[in-house]
């Protein structure tokens, strides 16, 4: 078998991204070592940059009524109501129908997920990758012009390619457990109580989730010998409240763990999601970072194989992405520790109180934990949104009379080039990249709050909805037209 490109990993960051280059019309097959859906569900939601990503490819839709939710950083609350932005992110989602949704689109776009094949390793050769697996019908092997490794933590793709790791191990451990007729109090954003900390919020059809840490409780790697009576022990030691009589649907541990790939490419191998960057989870951003690697990735991958990518363009997955990564990783890190530590944070967690009530403060914190605030070098300077990603709820007059938002633009994971207003020569200019980059002719719809927003006179959006060129003061188009997409035709 041959295929362009192999997927390791049907996870939500995986099937993004083969959703991506199935969208690019290229050749995409996913290689999963489990025989079908776990059912588990780690992360429970995603934060609203990632809904915005869902948005734009029409999926956020399928996704039916979702509960968006206030946010917070190490437990201190942010009042996303205050901010001119949305940032409010996505509640109660398991991460199972995440995937059910993202391989249900991949269905639709023909793409493959080769379910009990698990990659082995893979050797690199004059002009592709050849990955080894062991499936169904024992050991076989697969071509491909790349391969992403999407595989997690312990990523067979990242150890293949002697690609470093380094990051912090462990000092603590929590548990976490979903259960049915517990009848727990909610916390949904955590409590601090002595010795530690405890979350329990409703995760969907009376499903409660309860995430447990403990002082006292020592990093806890090996889950196989977590049984369901030591959580609720654990519980009932912090709380005095007992759920033993609880029904279990599932039990885990995780420690916080914080570690970061040196690199997102070596030659022909790329990573994305958790084989890049492993944290305490806080807020779905993890799951939510990683979708947006595959967004990052599978626009420019595509370009490579159908020939028209420009020098560099696959080496700015890295400079891009691997900030991202770090900021992350900071982040993620500061809030293990103000929400984590005990009484001797208190002060700690008071001044950080007062000090989101400053909207400047606010936005900044929110900024990081939506992944609202993430700007990309896109080579020039001058215009304030360049580099951005542009509000996909933007919406727009198209020379029809019929309104848009700007991402139902973004639908075919394609450029696009909107031109408004006495900028009509922006897209005839443009016309020389038809094939990649779609001009649209609109006007812009008056925001509700105008002081918020300040529409460029005309934008050229990556496929990823980042903007690449704006006016006025953004630089010329043809330079951006060409770092971003190539040789017009």
């Amino acid at each position: 078998m041959k295929h362009d490109v192999i997927v390791v990993g049907a996870g939500p960051v995986g099937l993004m991204l083969a959703g991506e280059l199935g969208l690019g019309g290229v050749d995409v097959a996913v290689y999963e070592r489990l025989p079908g859906p776990s059912g588990e569900s780690r992360g429970v939601g995603f934060t609203r940059r990632a809904a915005e990503v869902f948005d734009q490819r029409g999926l956020l839709a399928r996704f039916g009524d979702v509960e968006w939710a206030q946010g917070h950083f190490g437990g201190v609350r942010i009042d996303f109501s205050r901010l001119d932005d949305n940032h409010f992110s996505v509640r109660g989602v398991p991460q199972f129908r995440t995937e059910e949704i993202l391989e249900a689109w991949l269905l639709e776009l023909g793409v493959t997920v080769h379910r009990n094949h698990e990659v082995t390793g893979f050797r690199e050769t004059e002009d592709g990758v050849t990955v080894s697996f062991n499936g169904p019908e024992g050991p076989g092997e697969a071509e491909a012009q790349y391969v992403v490794g999407c595989d997690g933590a312990r990523s067979v793709v990242r150890k293949t390619a002697g690609i470093d790791f380094p990051g912090w191990d462990a000092t603590r451990g929590m548990y976490m457990a979903d259960l049915v007729g517990a009848g727990v109090r909610q916390r949904p954003i955590g409590e601090q109580v002595p010795g530690g900390m405890v979350m329990a919020f409703n995760l969907e059809n009376g499903v409660d989730r309860i995430v447990i840490h403990d002082e006292k409780l020592r990093p806890h790697e090996d889950k196989s010998q977590l049984t369901f009576e030591v959580v609720a022990d654990a519980w009932q030691r912090m709380t005095g409240e007992s759920l033993h009589h609880a029904e279990v649907r599932w039990i885990s541990a995780f420690t916080d763990t914080t570690r970061q790939a040196s690199q997102y490419r070596k030659g022909r191998v790329f990573l994305a999601g958790d084989a890049t960057h492993i944290h305490m989870p806080a807020g779905a951003q993890g799951m939510s970072v990683g979708v947006q690697d595959a967004v990052n990735l599978g626009w420019k991958l595509a370009a490579a194989i159908n020939g028209w990518a420009p020098e560099g363009l696959l080496d700015t997955f890295q400079s891009e992405r691997h900030p991202v990564g770090e900021q992350l990783m900071r982040n993620t890190r500061a809030q293990t520790r103000l929400y984590l530590t005990g009484d001797e944070m208190e002060p700690l967690r008071a001044v950080m109180r007062e000090l989101v009530e400053s909207p400047e403060v606010a936005r900044h914190l929110a900024g990081q934990v939506s992944g609202l605030d993430v700007r990309y070098d896109v080579g020039t300077t001058g215009h304030p949104l360049l580099g951005l990603r542009l509000s996909p709820d933007r919406e727009l007059t198209l020379a029809d009379g019929r309104r848009t938002r700007v991402a139902e633009l973004l639908h075919r994971a394609r450029g696009v080039l909107i031109s408004t207003g006495d900028s009509r020569e922006a897209a005839e200019l443009a016309e020389g990249w038809a094939d990649r980059v779609d001009v649209v002719t609109a006007d812009w719809v008056p925001a509700d709050n105008p002081a918020a927003h300040e529409d460029p006179e005309a934008v050229l959006l990556r496929p990823d909805g980042h903007i690449a060129w704006a006016t006025p003061d953004g630089g010329k188009l043809r330079d951006a037209l060409e770092r971003w997409f190539g040789t017009a035709l």
